[in-house]
């Protein structure tokens, strides 16, 4: 069983009923770890060690937030930039997160057609999340595909359920199965 640390970013959770929904779903599991940031750092003066320890007992980190200005609430940007440090996280000696996987599970107002060549945003979401799969990359981690609840502004509350339970079966799968199969991007052999 792998040990999965949610860093959770939402500067208005109380007022997200698909990010509630989403953490609530999960909330009880064993070996989750969930670590409200805005909770934790409501002056944005992240305990860069503490963050580290929690890191470090990981096998598998998510950033879970709304896609805000096609990236992430300010409060994440700046655990990323605090956190991942440099010769802990990248560079010389910085190998204390080297074979942890690494995702992003986003909520967002616009459909998935919306985040789409032909969609009002031109690019599918994986373009949006390119800065967080190289950040993963640098250090030395395996980026997989994201889990991304579209549509929150019209979402019906059956579908609000649904997609609850869906994220609540990837975070099983990711904790208990054997391996994990989530590449990011399709193989060539496969295109």
């Amino acid at each position: 069983m792998r040990n999965i640390l949610i860093l959770f970013a939402h500067p208005k959770f109380e007022h997200s009923e698909a990010n509630q929904a989403m953490i609530d779903s999960i909330s009880n599991l064993e070996n989750i770890e969930i670590r409200d940031l805005y909770e934790l750092y409501p002056d944005f003066n992240i305990s860069i060690q503490e963050e580290q320890e929690a890191l470090f007992q990981a096998d598998v980190v998510i950033w879970h937030h709304p896609i805000y200005w096609y990236s992430c609430p300010p409060l994440l940007k700046q655990w990323i930039d605090l956190v991942l440090e440099f010769g802990w996280a990248y560079g010389p000696g910085g190998v204390y997160l080297k074979g942890k996987y690494l995702l992003n599970a986003v909520t967002s107002g616009g459909s998935d057609f919306a985040y789409s060549r032909e969609g009002r945003n031109e690019h599918p979401l994986i373009d949006f999340l390119l800065p967080f799969e190289q950040t993963g990359k640098l250090c030395l981690m395996e980026y997989l595909a994201p889990f991304h609840l579209s549509g929150t502004f019209k979402i019906t509350d059956p579908e609000l359920q649904e997609k609850a339970k869906n994220y609540r079966e990837f975070i099983l799968e990711l904790r208990d199965s054997e391996t994990i199969q989530r590449p990011l991007r399709p193989s060539p052999s496969t295109i």
